[in-house]
């Protein structure tokens, strides 16, 4: 059985992200490191990395999820080899920052199939799209779409050459140098 419960709904998340966080403990940041290196982890090996029993380890993964340290569980998938050979981040610029104009912005990209990571910055630029493609035709295409997008004053693209790093993980390690 693996340890995948069902994971947060969106109020459990909203919930979870206004409160104060509690203290985790070594035996938590555990946890979190083994299911964030491996998903799919059985409890009863997670257990045994960790070191505790199963049932208090799934209580606490349980707790974990509720809580919204955990937002659910995915597999990392490669999108060259699934025909998605274009990767490129575009900086786009808003001619309001009225918070209505800023949220129909959200809800236009949350609705583009090409857009998989939105980012509200400050200074410069408003948002950061990170974008994948078929090829340049099908983002071109999305490019028109998105300068025509209501209150887009500009956007700016850089195509993605190499990645050096992909760490979709949460550097743990940091937090138990603490």
């Amino acid at each position: 059985m693996r340890i995948a419960t069902k994971p947060p709904n969106t109020a459990d998340k909203a919930r979870s992200s206004n409160h104060v966080s509690r203290n985790l403990d070594e035996i938590d940041l555990k946890i979190l490191a083994e299911i964030q290196a491996d998903g799919r982890i059985t409890n009863v090996e997670l257990a045994k990395r960790v070191g505790i029993s199963p049932p208090p380890c799934l209580r606490r993964v349980r707790a974990l999820e509720e809580e919204g340290y955990i937002h659910g569980y995915r597999g990392l998938l490669d999108s060259r080899k699934l025909g998605f050979d274009v990767t490129v981040f575009a900086a786009v610029h808003l001619s309001s920052q009225a918070e209505a104009d800023l949220r129909a912005f959200e809800d236009f990209v949350r609705a583009e199939p090409l857009v998989r990571e939105c980012w509200m910055l400050s200074g410069e630029v408003d948002f950061i799209l990170k974008c994948v493609a078929p090829d340049m035709a099908t983002f071109q295409d999305f490019v028109t779409h998105l300068t025509a997008a209501p209150h887009v004053r500009n956007v700016r693209t850089s195509l993605v050459l190499h990645n050096s790093k992909f760490e979709a993980a949460v550097p743990l390690e940091v937090k138990g140098r603490r």
